[in-house]
Formats: C-alpha cells, structure tokens, sequence
C-alpha cells in the first residue's frame, strides 16, 4: 500500500509540474495547462478514494499520534 501511495504522490507531482511547464511554454495560449491541472486534481480524488478504501477494507491501520 505505501507504493501505491507513494507512486500516486508523484503522478500528483509529476502532472503539477507538467502544468507549470505548459503555463510558461505556452503563454495561456492553449488548453494543456487546464488539462494537467484537471489530471492532477483526478489523482488526487483517486487517491483520497484509495485511502478510504484501504481503510474500510482493513489494509491500512489508524495508529494514532505518537
């Protein structure tokens, strides 16, 4: 599960930063960096849904501030 996690905080990073390098490439002048921006925002739903999941199905634990 800590993969998992880990490898869908960096796709979130990863299209964040592809949306920064459109936005400076293209100047606003086309859509891609709504585009990486929506993706970024479906990661991270995806992941929230993930962890929820993992949760309710008992393969993560709270374990409480320590």
């Amino acid at each position: 599960m800590k993969i998992i996690v880990a490898i869908a905080f960096l796709l979130i990073l990863g299209s964040l930063g592809s949306a920064l390098f459109f936005l400076m490439r293209d100047k606003g002048k086309s859509n891609r960096t709504v585009k990486a921006l929506t993706m970024r925002v479906g990661f991270s739903v995806a992941l929230f849904i993930l962890i929820l999941l993992a949760y309710k199905f008992g393969l993560i634990q709270p374990t409480g501030i320590r």
